[in-house]
């Protein structure tokens, strides 16, 4: 799925990163629809530009501080179906900033009107151990300047 620059008109996407994509025939069911568990595919892209738009590139954070980012928890609420050739655009907040965890709320638009919703935890762990670790301070840093971050993380 390509990046597709658009502007933001949705409700409530002034306050978060927004990252848009086309829906592509691979996406859906037999029925042109969506299929449930890409939406958890969008929410990771999203989150990955989100990062690359802080600054954090992550495979040099592996290599230079052995820390990496994995899902820990999900949960999705499905509201309204996307479908083929959609453009869906995916806005992700900040809502927890922990010491080796990230809490994000993000939400699924097509044209104003809200597809899904998923809260996300991601935890920081060493790639080599696996175990939980903490966020690298200059990574902490920039995720607290990021967009879509609430002003009482920062």
């Amino acid at each position: 799925m390509r990046r597709m620059n658009m502007s933001t008109s949705q409700p409530g996407t002034e306050s978060g990163y927004t990252w848009s994509i086309r829906v592509y025939y691979e996406d859906t069911d037999a029925g042109g629809i969506v299929f449930y568990a890409n939406y958890l595919k969008f929410f990771e892209r999203a989150r990955t530009e989100w990062l690359r738009a802080c600054g954090v590139d992550q495979h040099r954070l592996a290599e230079e501080t052995g820390a990496i980012f994995i899902v820990r928890s999900t949960a999705v609420d499905y509201r309204a179906p996307a479908r083929l050739d959609d453009i869906v655009k995916i806005v992700s907040r900040i809502e927890r900033l922990g010491r080796a965890s990230v809490d994000f709320a993000q939400e699924a638009w097509r044209e104003g009107t809200l597809l899904a919703t998923g809260t996300i935890r991601v935890g920081c762990v060493d790639r080599v151990a696996l175990r939980p670790a903490a966020i690298p301070a200059p990574v902490l840093a920039a995720l607290r300047r990021g967009p879509g971050v609430s002003r009482e993380l920062s």
